[in-house]
Order: structure tokens, then sequence, then C-alpha cells
């Protein structure tokens, strides 16, 4: 199981890299590690494991995060409306998304950071993504609020970049224009 140490953090050249894709159908090996990132965000949320083995608590966790520069996610969010949305993706890839953007009002948090950068992190409202399952399966998801935030910070992840580079350096809480706050 994946636990702290298997994931770089801030400063690590990987983190900085565009994954490559993920040969379709999937290899043994990567349909491994795409399930080893479920679950673990799967694990963190649970407090006796994650206290158990030193776990901190994430929703998403992508592939470049354990040092493997492959374009592969997982996400185990609840939104807003107590909806469990539980996603391992390959080759995540946004083909559509709202002109009303989104930010979390706390700001986000990253497994790959550790201290806090505090800030709004301007995000789409909503977004239609396409990917490849662990099964094989082609799946396009249409998700917005909480869940469109998530795979959108994952999906930054595969191309180099980081949460705190879309916050505003001047002015980290100024409002977002055309966007919507979202509790979490």
């Amino acid at each position: 199981m994946i636990t702290m140490e298997d994931i770089i953090r801030d400063g690590h050249p990987t983190l900085r890299k565009v994954a490559e894709e993920v040969v379709q159908p999937a290899s043994e090996e990567d349909k491994k590690i795409l399930s080893s990132l479920l679950e673990y965000v799967k694990a963190s949320q649970d407090p006796v494991t994650a206290k158990e083995k030193g776990l901190r608590p994430g929703v998403g966790l992508a592939a470049p995060q354990i040092n493997i520069s492959k374009r592969m996610i997982a996400v185990h969010v609840t939104d807003e409306k107590d909806q469990l949305h539980s996603y391992a993706l390959f080759n995540p890839k946004i083909i559509s998304h709202s002109v009303e953007k989104a930010y979390l009002s706390t700001g986000e948090g990253c497994l790959s950071v550790d201290e806090s950068i505090p800030g709004y992190v301007p995000r789409y409202a909503r977004v239609t993504v396409k990917a490849t399952t662990l099964n094989g399966e082609e799946v396009k998801l249409r998700l917005k609020g909480l869940t469109a935030i998530v795979i959108q910070h994952e999906i930054d992840h595969l191309n180099g970049i980081m949460f705190y580079d879309h916050i505003n350096k001047e002015d980290p809480f100024k409002p977002v224009d055309n966007a919507i706050a979202i509790d979490r």
C-alpha cells in the first residue's frame, strides 16, 4: 500500500513534468498502480487506518505524486449533496468546461505540499472529462462543484501544474470574477 513515504514533495522534478499517456489496454502493472492510488485515498479517509499507517487524508492522488510520470488519477470525494464520487482513471482529459468558475472558500491543499498555501484557486465550475477506467471502459463524466475542482487539481498534476500556480500572487484572496465559492 502507498504511504506518505511514497508521495514525493513539492520541488521534486517529476511534479513539474507533463506525464505520458498510458497505452491502452493498460498493462497489469499500470492497473496495479492505478488501484493503489485509489486505495490510498480511500484508506486516508478512514480515521483508524489513517492513524495506524500515518496517512494524511486526501480526496485525490495522481501517479506523478508517487514519482510515476504517467497519466493516472484517483478521486474519492463526497460532494456537496453527500454523493460519493469514486474514480480510478487512465488518461483523463477535460473535453469541455463552463465559463463560470468555482473555488474552495478555504483554499486547496495537496499531499505533495507540506505547508499551507493560502489563497483562492480559480477552477471551472463544471467540466466534462473523458477517460478510461480500470476495466478498460471509455467514460465521459460530467462533474460540477467540489468534484469538478478535485478532478481539475489531479489533472493539473498530469500537466506539471501545482494548485498554487493558479493563486493570484499579488492578492491571494481577491474575489474571483464570475465564480461560485464552495465551502468544504
